[in-house]
C-alpha cells in the first residue's frame, strides 16, 4: 500500500500542476504557482472554485485518513440474509455467499509451487489493487514492445518451427505414409485374390455375438378391463400434473369420457376415436382448406413426396407414410392435378399398376382440364386403352398440342399418324410444333405444299420459312425469303440463308451486298448487332461449305464494338478461336482483313504464314509470303520461310532467287548468310558454300575489328560497350562455326583445324569452338591433344557444363575412371546445382558397377536439385522394379509437367506391358515438349513393337512436323558428322534402332 501511495502522490501533483499552469506544464519546465491578483482578498485561495484533480483524497498529504460509520454502510446484515437481487444464481443468493466470493477473489496464491525463478508468480501480485490510467498506459507500452520484439523474431521463429516440423515428420512419418506403397499395390489385386482373402473372426463372446433382443407385446384390452374391475383405485394425484387435468397429446385440459367414474369400465371406442382425431390434426397441419384452395406450395410439397417414394420394396413404412400424405393432399384439394399424378406414380413404383391406373382415371374425372393428368393416364394405360384415353382427352381439351402429339405417337401406322396430325392442325392451326411434326412425315413435294400453308398460319416462325425455302427452286426460294423478311424483319438467319442461296447458285458477288444490307436493315429495326453471334453463324456457314458467305459475314462484323487500340489483339484471338473450332475459312478471312488494316505489321504476317503452313497449301503459303516480303522487306524470317518452301518443293533455283532478293533487302543479315550456305551444302554445291563462307569471313572480321577500335576509343561505359560489341560479334562467329563444320563433315580435317585455330584467336571465350576442336582431335585419335583442347577451353570457360562432360567422357574412354570422377567433382564445385553434372556422376558410378555409390550420389543430387526432371527420371530406374512406381509418384509430385519425368513414367508402363497407359503418357510427353527428340524416338520404338503401321506412320509424320532439336540420344545421332545430311525421319529411325529395352 505504501508503494501505491507513493505512486499516487506524484501523479496527483503532476495533474494539479498541469491544471494550474496550462501550457507551462506541457512544455516540461518547472511548475509555476499562479500569482495572486491585487484585487483578490487575502483569505480567498486561488484554488477555490476549481474542480479537484483526478484521484485527490482530502488530508492524505498530512496523514489524515477518513473514517466510516454505520450510517455510511447501512445496517449490519446476517450472513444468511438474502441479497437484494431476486434473480441471483445459486451460490450467490445470501450475504454470506457474496462475502465468501469477494474474500476468495482477494486472496492471492503466493505459494512456492506457484513461483517461477524467471517469470515470478503465475498470477498478478497487484490484481487486487486499483487499475488506473497510468497502469493502462504502461501495459499498452509493454504490449507494443512485446509485439515489436515478436515481429523481429517472427520470420526466424517460423522458419525454425517449419524445419523442426519437417524433421519430425521425416523421423516419425504417419502410419498412412508408411503404408502408402503397400496401399498402391492394392490396385494390382485381382477380384479373385480379393475374394480369396479370409474373413476376420469375431472375437466377441457368445452373448455379444447373439444378443437377445427385448420382445415387446401389446397388452390386450381384457387386461385393462380385469384390473379396472378389481377396484384398484388410487386416491393420490401426481403433483407434476397440477390442477390442469390429464396431459394429453392433443388439445384440451382433461379427457372426459374415456373412463366412466365409479364403474371402472374402459371405453375402447373412445380411445379409437381419440387416435383418429390425433391423426387428423397432424395431417391438417400440412394444409389449410380455405374455400377449397390449399396454401401449400404444390411443387415443393410434391417434390418432397417424390423424395419419400422408396426405390425398393423394403421401405414399407416410407410407402405407408407417402401414401397417407398423398391421400391427405387429395382429400384436402381434390382438384389439384399433381396430387393425383404423384399418387399414381407411387403405386406404380410399388408395383400396384392397376391401383395406379384407377387413381389416375379418378384424377381425370376430378381434373378434366389438366393436360398432365391426361398424359399420365395415357402413359399408364395399355395400347388400345391409351388411345381411348387420349380420344377422351381431346374432347375435353381440343386445343392441347401435347395431347395431339401423344395421340400421334400412340399410332404405329404412318397414315394414321398423318391423319391424327392433320386433324390436330384443323383445330390448332397456329402451332409450329404440330406443323413441324407433320412435315417430317411427308414426302418432299407434299412437305413443300404443307409448308406453304404452314407459313400462312404461322408467319412469325423462322424455321418454317427457312424449311420452305430449302424445298423451293432458286427463284421461288428468293420470293419465299423476301416474304420472310417482310414478316420477320428482325431475324438475321433469313439474311444469312439468302446469302447462302446466292452463293450456292454462283452469284458470289451478291453475297457481300446481302450481308451489308442485312446489317443496315437490322440496325434500322432496332436490333443490336452481336458480334459473337455473327461469328458463330459464320463458323456454321464454314462447316456447311458456304465459304463466301462466312467470309462476307466476317468482313462485315469483325470490327464492330472493338476499340482501335484493341483491334490487333482481339482479331488474333478470334482467329485462334476459329482454328480451334475447325472454321479455317473464317480464320483465313480474319487474317486477310487484319493484313489489310495492318499491312506493315510483321507479327500479323508471321501468324498468317504459320496458319497457311499448318492448315493451307504450299501455293497459298508462297503467295502469302510474296505479299509479306513486299510489305515487310526487312523481316528476315519471311524471306527464309519462302526460300525453305521452295527448297522443300525441290525448286532450288527459285530458293536461290529468293535468297538473292533477301540479300539485296538485308545485306548484312546473318540468318540469310547461313541459310544460303545451308541451301548450297544440302544440295551438294560444296564449292558455292565454301565461297559464300570465305566471302563472309573476309568481310566480317575486318569490319568487326575496325569498328571495335573506333568504338572503344569513343565510348567509356563498359556495359554499353559490351552490349553493342555483341551485336557485331555474332555474325562472324556463326560464319566461322559453319566454316569449320563444313570442312569437318567433308573430311578436310586439316582445313577444319586451321579454321578452328583462326576462330579461337578472335573468340577464345566461346566454348563451342573448343568443343569442336577437341572432338576433331578425338576423331583423329589424338587423345592428348583433345585433352589439352578441353583443358584450355575450361580455363577460358570454366562454367561450360558440356566442356566438363566431354573431358570426363574422354578420361573414361581411356580407362582413367578416377580422373573422370575427380573432373566431375571439380566441375560440381565450379558449377553448383547443375543437374547435368550430377547425372553424369551417377551414371559414371553405375557404369563402373558401383550401384551403392550411385544411389548415394543420386540422393545428394536430389537434395541439391530437388526440382530437376532429368534426375528424377534417372532415379526411377535406379530403383528395383517393386519400388519404381512409388518413385515415379514422388517424381510427379516434384516435377508434374517435366517432359523427362513424363517420359520416364511412359517407359515404366512400357516395361510393365501396360500398352494403353504407356501410349497415353508418350502422347502427353510429346504434346508438352515436341522439341525433345528422345521422346519421339522412344515413342516410335514403342509403336514399332506394339502399334500398327498407321500408328507408326502417324508418329513419324508428327515428328517430322515438329523437327526436334534436343535430347541426349537425339543429339548424339543428329550432330554426328556422318549424319549431317540426313532428314528428321531418317534420324528418328536410326535413334529408335539403337534403343534397347534395358529398363
Amino acid at each position: 500500500m505504501a508503494s501505491a501511495a507513493a505512486k499516487q502522490a506524484p501523479k496527483n501533483a503532476s495533474k494539479t500542476t498541469t491544471g494550474a499552469t496550462g501550457a507551462a506544464g506541457v512544455s516540461g519546465g518547472p511548475p509555476i504557482m499562479p500569482l495572486a491578483s491585487p484585487l483578490m482578498g487575502k483569505k480567498k485561495k486561488p484554488f477555490l472554485g476549481m474542480p479537484a484533480p483526478l484521484g485527490y483524497v482530502p488530508g492524505l498529504g498530512r496523514g489524515a485518513t477518513g473514517f466510516t460509520t454505520r450510517s455510511d454502510i447501512g445496517p449490519a446484515r446476517d450472513a444468511n440474509d438474502p441479497v437484494d437481487d431476486r434473480h441471483a444464481p445459486p451460490g450467490k443468493r445470501t450475504v454470506g455467499d457474496q462475502m465468501k466470493k469477494n474474500q476468495d477473489d482477494d486472496d492471492e496464491d503466493l505459494n512456492d509451487t506457484n513461483y517461477d525463478e524467471f517469470n515470478g508468480y503465475a498470477g498478478s501480485l497487484f490484481s487486487s489493487g486499483p487499475y488506473e490510467k497510468d497502469d493502462e498506459e504502461a501495459d499498452a507500452i509493454y504490449a507494443a514492445l512485446d509485439k515489436r520484439m515478436d515481429e523481429r523474431r517472427k520470420e526466424r521463429r517460423e522458419l525454425r518451427e517449419k524445419e523442426e516440423i519437417e524433421k519430425y515428420r521425416m523421423e516419425r512419418p504417419k502410419i498412412q505414409q508408411q503404408f502408402s506403397d503397400l496401399k498402391r499395390k492394392l490396385a494390382e489385386v485381382s477380384e479373385e485374390e480379393w475374394l480369396s482373402i479370409p474373413e476376420v473372426g469375431d472375437a466377441r463372446n457368445k452373448r455379444q455375438r447373439n444378443p437377445r433382443y427385448e420382445k415387446l407385446t401389446p397388452v390386450p384390452d381384457s387386461f385393462f378391463s380385469k384390473h379396472l374391475q378389481s377396484g384398484e383405485n388410487h386416491t393420490t394425484v401426481d403433483p407434476l400434473q397440477g390442477l390442469g387435468g390429464l396431459n394429453t397429446p392433443y388439445p384440451g385440459s382433461m379427457t372426459p369420457g374415456l373412463m366412466t367414474p365409479g364403474t371402472g369400465e374402459l371405453d375402447m371406442r373412445k380411445i379409437g376415436q381419440a387416435r383418429n382425431t390425433l391423426m387428423d390434426m397432424r395431417l391438417s397441419q400440412v394444409s389449410d382448406s380455405v374455400s377449397g384452395q390449399t396454401v401449400v406450395d404444390p411443387k415443393g410439397y410434391l417434390t418432397d413426396l417424390n423424395s419419400m417414394i422408396p426405390t425398393h420394396g423394403g421401405d414399407i413404412s416410407d410407402i405407408k407414410k407417402a401414401r397417407l400424405l398423398l391421400k391427405s393432399v387429395r382429400e384436402t384439394n381434390p382438384h389439384h392435378p399433381p396430387a393425383w399424378i404423384a399418387s399414381a406414380r407411387l403405386e406404380e413404383v410399388t408395383g400396384k399398376l392397376q391401383v395406379a391406373r384407377n387413381l389416375i382415371m379418378k384424377g381425370t374425372e376430378m381434373c378434366p382440364k389438366s393436360e398432365d393428368v391426361w398424359l399420365e393416364a395415357a402413359r399408364l394405360q395399355p395400347g388400345d386403352t391409351a388411345k381411348a384415353v387420349v380420344a377422351q382427352a381431346v374432347r375435353h381439351l381440343p386445343q392441347s398440342v401435347r395431347i395431339y402429339i401423344r395421340a400421334a405417337e400412340l399410332e404405329t401406322d404412318i397414315r394414321a399418324k398423318k391423319r391424327v396430325l392433320r386433324k390436330a392442325l384443323e383445330n390448332v392451326s397456329k402451332s409450329v410444333r404440330l406443323w413441324k411434326t407433320a412435315v417430317e412425315l411427308e414426302e418432299p413435294e407434299d412437305a413443300r405444299i404443307m409448308l406453304s400453308r404452314a407459313v400462312e398460319c404461322c408467319p412469325t416462325s423462322v424455321e418454317l420459312w427457312l424449311a420452305l425455302a430449302r424445298l423451293e427452286t432458286y427463284e421461288n426460294a428468293r420470293r419465299v425469303l423476301n416474304k420472310a423478311r417482310e414478316n420477320i424483319p428482325t431475324d438475321r438467319h433469313i439474311w444469312i440463308t439468302a446469302a447462302k442461296l446466292e452463293e450456292a447458285n454462283g452469284n458470289t458477288q451478291m453475297v457481300d451486298k446481302i450481308i451489308d444490307r442485312a446489317i443496315t436493315s437490322l440496325r434500322a429495326n432496332g436490333v443490336e448487332i452481336n458480334r459473337e453471334q455473327w461469328i458463330q453463324d459464320a463458323e456454321e456457314c464454314d462447316k456447311a461449305g458456304s465459304v463466301a458467305t462466312c467470309q462476307a459475314v466476317i468482313r462485315a462484323v469483325i470490327g464492330i464494338g472493338i476499340e482501335e487500340e484493341d483491334r490487333k489483339h482481339t482479331w488474333m484471338e478470334d482467329a485462334d478461336s476459329c482454328v480451334a473450332h475447325g472454321a479455317l475459312e473464317c480464320a483465313r478471312a480474319i487474317y486477310a482483313h487484319a493484313l489489310q488494316v495492318f499491312p506493315s505489321k510483321k507479327s500479323v504476317w508471321l501468324r498468317a504464314a504459320y496458319f497457311e503452313k499448318n492448315h493451307g497449301t504450299r501455293e497459298s503459303l508462297e503467295a502469302l509470303l510474296q505479299r509479306a516480303v513486299a510489305h515487310c522487306p526487312k523481316a528476315e524470317v519471311l524471306w527464309l520461310m519462302g526460300a525453305k518452301s521452295k527448297w522443300l518443293a525441290d525448286d532450288v533455283p527459285a530458293a536461290r532467287s529468293i535468297l538473292a532478293l533477301a540479300f539485296q533487302a538485308n545485306p548484312n543479315s546473318e540468318e540469310i548468310w547461313l541459310a544460303a550456305v545451308k541451301l548450297e551444302s544440302e544440295n551438294n554445291e560444296y564449292e558455292r558454300a565454301r565461297r559464300l563462307l570465305a566471302k563472309a569471313r573476309s568481310s566480317a572480321p575486318t569490319a568487326r575489328v575496325s569498328f571495335r577500335g573506333q568504338f572503344m576509343r569513343c565510348v567509356y561505359t563498359y556495359f554499353l560497350a559490351k552490349q553493342l560489341v555483341g551485336l557485331f560479334v555474332s555474325l562472324p562467329l556463326q560464319v566461322f562455326m559453319k566454316s569449320v563444320k563444313l570442312e569437318w563433315v567433308l573430311g578436310n580435317i586439316e582445313a577444319a583445324q586451321e579454321l578452328c585455330t583462326e576462330a579461337l584467336k578472335h573468340y577464345e571465350d566461346f566454348p563451342k569452338l573448343w568443343m569442336m576442336r577437341g572432338q576433331i582431335e578425338e576423331q583423329c585419335e589424338s587423345m592428348d591433344k583433345a585433352r589439352e583442347a578441353y583443358n584450355q577451353g575450361l580455363k577460358k570457360c570454366p562454367h561450360s557444363v558440356p566442356l566438363w562432360l566431354l573431358l570426363s567422357h574422354l578420361e573414361e574412354s581411356v580407362g582413367q575412371l578416377t580422373r573422370a570422377r575427380a573432373i566431375l567433382e571439380k566441375a560440381r564445385l565450379k558449377n553448383p546445382q547443375s543437374p547435368e553434372l550430377w547425372l553424369e556422376s551417377v551414371r559414371l558410378e553405375f557404369r563402373a558397377g558401383l550401384k551403392n555409390i550411385a544411389n548415394t550420389l543420386m540422393a545428394k543430387a536430389l537434395q541439391e536439385c530437388p526440382n530437376s526432371g532429368i534426375l528424377w527420371a534417372e532415379a526411377v530406374f535406379l530403383e528395383g522394379r517393386p519400388q519404381r512406381k512409388t518413385k515415379s509418384v514422388d517424381a510427379l509430385k516434384k516435377c508434374e509437367h517435366d517432359p523427362h519425368v513424363l517420359l520416364a513414367v511412359a517407359k515404366l508402363f512400357w516395361s510393365e506391358r501396360k500398352i494403353t497407359k504407356a501410349r497415353e503418357w508418350f502422347l502427353r510427353t510429346v504434346k508438352i515438349e515436341p522439341d525433345l527428340g528422345d521422346a519421339w524416338a522412344l515413342f516410335y520404338k514403342f509403336e514399332l513393337q506394339h502399334g500398327t503401321e498407321e500408328q507408326q506412320e502417324e508418329v513419324r509424320k508428327r515428328c517430322e512436323n515438329a523437327e526436334p532439336r534436343h535430347g541426349e540420344l537425339w543429339c548424339a545421332e543428329s550432330k554426328h558428322v556422318l549424319n549431317w545430311q540426313k532428314k528428321t525421319g531418317e534420324i528418328l529411325a536410326q535413334v529408335a534402332s539403337k534403343i534397347k529395352n534395358t529398363f
